[in-house]
């Protein structure tokens, strides 16, 4: 995780990753009149950080989740999501078994969906998903300094596959685990605020995104610069 002013980045991932609306088109000229965002309420205590354009992280005392979606902002119209997920536990917090039920998204309209069975995973055929990502997707490799030895979170594997599909995977201070998680959305993948969420053994981690139109993500692009500068203003050292 990085380290270098950490507020700074706090704030500038709550600003980037939420609904900017346009300033008036007759001020939009002028460089005083700033974007305004939307932030939204996770519902429980923690911190949310942005590790690249579709890359969101979030944490707590007790975890840590991250994940990319560069796919799944592709994947508008289509019924399965596929995420990238690391999750961790932070320094000092007794091992804990992540199971499958302990994961969960929540779309734009309210829903909870649960992660699918292995047999349901398998029905669903996401090989030509699996091919998209191989190509539409980031790093997110960004954990905490304590989590420094990879293992894998094998919720899924092809019905082709030697690999078994396990239904936990244990968690310890020092594990970085990575796995792709995969949603049926029923109703289709939509614009709008989704929320990852992750139960540990004492709290819940919500890692948000947004799902952006094409208008948001040139909007926030035009203006990362400027919400970046307002921020590092925000946080300077004040004068005494």
């Amino acid at each position: 995780m990085r380290h270098t002013n950490a507020l700074l980045a706090v704030l500038v991932a709550i600003l980037l990753l939420w609904p900017i609306a346009a300033p008036p088109a007759a001020a939009a000229q002028t460089e005083q009149q700033k974007p305004t965002v939307q932030i939204p309420e996770p519902g429980v205590p923690q911190i949310m950080t942005m590790e690249g354009r579709y890359v969101r992280a979030a944490y707590n005392n007790e975890g840590y989740a991250i994940l990319g979606y560069k796919l799944a902002n592709l994947s508008v119209g289509e019924e399965w999501m596929l995420l990238e997920v690391g999750i961790a536990l932070r320094d000092g917090v007794p091992d804990y078994d992540l199971t499958r039920s302990a994961v969960s998204l929540e779309t734009p309209d309210g829903k909870t969906i649960p992660l699918p069975t292995i047999e349901e995973f398998r029905k669903g055929d996401v090989r030509a998903l699996q091919q998209r990502e191989k190509i539409q997707r980031d790093s997110i490799n960004y954990f905490p300094p304590n989590a420094h030895r990879a293992c894998s979170i094998q919720f899924f594997t092809n019905v082709d596959s030697r690999a078994m599909a396990w239904d936990k995977v244990e968690l310890s201070d020092s594990r970085a685990c990575l796995g792709r998680f995969y949603f049926p959305v029923l109703g289709k993948i939509t614009y709008g605020q989704h929320w990852l969420n992750v139960k540990f053994a004492k709290s819940v981690v919500r890692v948000p995104f947004r799902i952006l139109t094409k208008e948001e993500g040139k909007l926030l692009d035009k203006n990362y610069k400027s919400i970046e500068k307002q921020v590092k203003e925000a946080f300077a050292p004040k004068k005494k």
